[in-house]
């Protein structure tokens, strides 16, 4: 009986040591998330599950950094909007985007404060998004127009995405109700994109 209880006391140990260290695991797979197209997080959350299945933070975690991210990809584009763009549909759009993604922003901080383990939404921009926003520096007029347009149908459609699957799947309720409220409103900014013209 006692072998048994050492047995069972140094699992639970070695995987209460692995969750300690799955932090930093699930922000360098969240740098991943955006390269895929269609179910990106999907493929993220998997990836992570295969990794060590008894760290239920870490996709909550993961998605909090995604949404997070998501949103400040969605201001820094749409603030450059504002500065570049040429249409007056397009900015009336990135501003609609800023107060949107302002407010989703808030509502997931607030959403994460209490809970327990503590999951702090890091907004920190993929490599992809970087990328995305440096390219769109370098353009202007129509070209702008059209790389912007084409960035917020790809963007939200990956955030629509990540939401829907983590709303399905995820690990922390109060983050699948956050994920399940915002598929509307994101659903809503995709389909606007849809309608833009450069």
């Amino acid at each position: 009986m006692l072998k048994k209880t050492m047995v069972i006391l140094s699992a639970s140990t070695l995987a209460l040591a692995a969750c300690g260290q799955k932090t930093d695991t699930a922000n360098t797979t969240d740098a991943s998330l955006v390269t895929n197209d269609g179910g990106a997080f999907d493929a993220g959350n998997a990836g992570m599950a295969g990794m060590n299945a008894t760290a239920p933070a870490s996709a909550g975690q993961a998605f909090a950094n995604t949404a997070a991210a998501s949103d400040a990809f969605e201001i820094a584009t749409s603030r450059l909007a504002l500065d570049m763009s040429t249409s007056a549909a397009v900015k009336k759009y990135a501003n609609q985007m800023i107060a949107a993604h302002t407010a989703s922003t808030d509502k997931l901080k607030a959403t994460t404060a209490g809970l327990t383990p503590a999951i702090t939404p890091d907004a920190t921009l993929t490599a992809a998004q970087q990328a995305t926003l440096d390219a769109l520096k370098t353009k202007t007029g129509a070209d702008f127009d059209a790389a912007y347009i084409a960035g917020q149908q790809s963007g939200h459609q990956q955030t629509l995405d990540a939401l829907k699957a983590y709303a399905a799947t995820g690990d922390v309720p109060a983050l699948k109700t956050f994920a399940s409220g915002l598929v509307p409103t994101v659903s809503a900014h995709l389909n606007m994109a849809k309608g833009l013209k450069a």
